[in-house]
C-alpha cells in the first residue's frame, strides 16, 4: 500500500483505492499491532541478485535512480499511523527472506498474522506462504487485499480457500474486527 502502487504511480493497482479504506479501518483500531512492509526497488537498472538484475533491467524506470524516492512511502492515509505502527523495508516480494521480520516476531508471543495489502498474487502470496512455513495462524482479510490483475487475484483467493484451507483463514474484515482479542 505504497505510493508506487497508488493511482498515478508507475505500478498503479486500480483496486488499491477500493481496499484502502478497509485497511485504514483495521489499522486505526490496532495501530500498535500494525506492521507495514514496503517494497524498495533496486537503486539502479540491472542491480539485484540473480534474476532480480534482469527484472530491474526490464523495470529500469522504477529503480530508485529513476523515480521520486517518495513513491516508496506508504500511501498518506496509512503513513499517518506510523508511529505507533511500524514499517519494514524489503527488497524482494517476501518480507521473510532478509530475516528482519523473523527477528521482530521471534519471542514476541505473536502467533497470528492478519494479512492485507497488494498484490494478492505477488507480495501477499509471498507473505502468506512464509507465514504458513513458520507455523503462524494466517488470517487473510479478503476485502483488504488487491491485485492489478483480477483473474489472478480471483485464482489466488480460490487457492487460499481450497488448497490452503487448513492453514489460511480467508475472511472479510468484519470478521477480523469482531474476533480480534
Amino acid at each position: 500500500m505504497q505510493r508506487l502502487f497508488a493511482p498515478g504511480g508507475p505500478w498503479a493497482v486500480p483496486w488499491a483505492q477500493n481496499v484502502l479504506p478497509v485497511i485504514e479501518e483495521l489499522t486505526a483500531r490496532h495501530p500498535q499491532q500494525t506492521l507495514f512492509t514496503r517494497f524498495v526497488p533496486a537503486a539502479r537498472p540491472g542491480e539485484g541478485p540473480g534474476m532480480w538484475a534482469r527484472y530491474y533491467r526490464r523495470w529500469a524506470e522504477v529503480t530508485l535512480a529513476n523515480i521520486d524516492p517518495g513513491l516508496v512511502d506508504l500511501m498518506p492515509s496509512l503513513a499517518r499511523f506510523v508511529p505507533p505502527a511500524r514499517t519494514l523495508d524489503k527488497h524482494v516480494y517476501s518480507p521473510w527472506t532478509e530475516g528482519r521480520l523473523d527477528a521482530m516476531l521471534n519471542g514476541s508471543g505473536i502467533d497470528t498474522l492478519v494479512i492485507t495489502g497488494g498484490e494478492t498474487d505477488v507480495c501477499v502470496l509471498a507473505t502468506v506462504l512464509g507465514a504458513i512455513d513458520r507455523g503462524f495462524r494466517v488470517v487473510l482479510a479478503t476485502d483488504a487485499i488487491c491485485s492489478s490483475v483480477d483473474q489472478t487475484h480471483d485464482a489466488l483467493l480460490e487457492l487460499y480457500r481450497s488448497r490452503f484451507s487448513e492453514q489460511v483463514e480467508a475472511v472479510r474484515i468484519e470478521e477480523v474486527l469482531e474476533n480480534w482479542r
